[in-house]
């Protein structure tokens, strides 16, 4: 089985916290903040939503930016997954 999102859905992996700063100062667990940067595990095909034309901009495989608190957290086969929209993505990691 496997999560195929629609219209303009993206399926977005958390990437991990860091745990360290850049200086090497260790984070304790509460103080660390989820991070707004994800992959992208899967696109919706797009299309007609809600009357306008949408193209999808981002594929299996990018780093994104997304919106602080966008989206909905599913679990699935054990791992934790956030679905959004694609206008919830606000960058592209190149």
């Amino acid at each position: 089985m496997r999560l195929e999102p629609l219209g303009d859905r993206v399926v977005l992996k958390q990437l991990v916290a860091e745990e360290t700063t850049k200086s090497g100062i260790v984070l304790p667990g509460q103080s660390k903040e989820k991070p707004q940067q994800a992959e992208v595990v899967a696109v919706g095909p797009g299309g007609m939503v809600d009357g306008n034309e949408v193209v999808m901009n981002v594929s299996v495989g990018d780093q994104v930016i997304y919106s602080k608190y966008a989206g909905t957290e599913v679990e699935f086969d054990k791992d934790t997954y956030i679905i959004v929209k694609q206008s919830d993505i606000l960058a592209i990691i190149k």
